[in-house]
């Protein structure tokens, strides 16, 4: 059934002994449906997360009041209002984040960026912590081997060779990143759509990429036959099933070593001098080895290097 404009998301209609549901948009709501169509940024799994956030808080935004909203209607009252609401509602600080960080891209969309502060704590929203509890990283364990699906090991193997996300290092295409002397990531494969360059600089990250060229020729590291939810389904079953849990530290580990490559000493959370007990000259070297690692993970602040590599 198609789209019609109305007072609520959905809406019943009798038909007979049978309820059928009639599905209704605010005009806000068809705003954002045509916005996440046309702007298709992100993963997929990041275009359905924003589409649906945005189509709540267009009935958010008409619950409070605010009614016949259009995008380019966006004020600070409207933001403030569903803060407040989200408050109310129990909602945590790290789902509000997530929350916000939709706005933002609706203000950016309409080109009211500015609406939005770019600090959450002027919203009220805790900042997060960055500070690391222990070390985290964890190197391949044995019982990858042991996995029955070569394309998952693989995965995992470039996980750690090139500090890449679950979700990465299955839609890669080895064919298309391989430039060389470097690694270049589509959008289409990354967290926020964003580009980026890996260096490749070991043997054993060619020899990574080698294997993975072997498998997914032309395509990804993902079976033509099977979609990545398909394919993420049997990655988390055959890990689970190998002893295996999330193995979010093969990326802690990339980054430890990458800046024990880059300032010749550990970090922090590897055992290493601590921030505040550097001298000036060694400071400097950190803060730039943490630039270049936090662009190599995908990450937009350096501040966020703490989760690896500690204060």
């Amino acid at each position: 059934m198609p789209w019609a404009f109305g007072r609520s998301v959905t809406d019943s209609v009798q038909i007979g002994n049978y309820t059928y549901q009639k599905l209704l948009m605010n005009k806000l709501g068809y705003d954002f449906m045509q916005m996440c169509r046309r702007n298709r940024d992100g993963s997929q799994t990041t275009q359905y997360q924003r589409s649906r956030s945005l189509r709540a808080m267009s009935n958010e935004l008409q619950t409070l009041g605010y009614r016949n909203l259009r995008a380019e209607s966006l004020k600070p009252k409207h933001v403030e209002a569903l803060v407040d609401h989200w408050r109310q509602g129990g909602v945590s600080d790290a789902t509000l984040k997530n929350r916000l960080a939709h706005v933002r891209w609706w203000a950016e969309k309409v080109g009211k960026s500015s609406v939005v502060p770019r600090d959450n704590s002027a919203l009220g929203v805790a900042d997060r912590s960055y500070a690391t509890q222990g070390n985290k990283a964890q190197e391949l364990d044995p019982r990858v081997t042991s996995i029955p699906d070569e394309r998952i090991q693989v995965s995992l193997v470039l996980q750690r060779e090139f500090g890449l996300r679950r979700e990465e290092s299955m839609k890669i295409k080895p064919a298309s990143a391989d430039q060389g002397d470097r690694l270049v990531l589509q959008g289409s494969w990354t967290k926020g759509g964003r580009e980026r360059d890996i260096p490749i600089r070991t043997e054993t990250q060619r020899a990574a990429l080698d294997r993975a060229h072997r498998l997914a020729g032309p395509g990804s590291l993902i079976p033509a036959e099977k979609s990545y939810a398909q394919h993420l389904k049997r990655y988390e079953y055959l890990l689970g099933q190998a002893g295996l849990s999330r193995m979010h530290g093969l990326r802690h580990a990339y980054a430890q070593a990458r800046y024990l490559e880059l300032t010749g000493r550990a970090p922090a959370a590897a055992g290493g001098i601590a921030s505040r007990e550097l001298t000036p000259e060694q400071r400097t070297v950190d803060h730039e080895a943490r630039l270049v690692i936090s662009r190599e993970l995908g990450h937009e602040r350096e501040q966020i290097t703490m989760i690896y590599l500690g204060r």
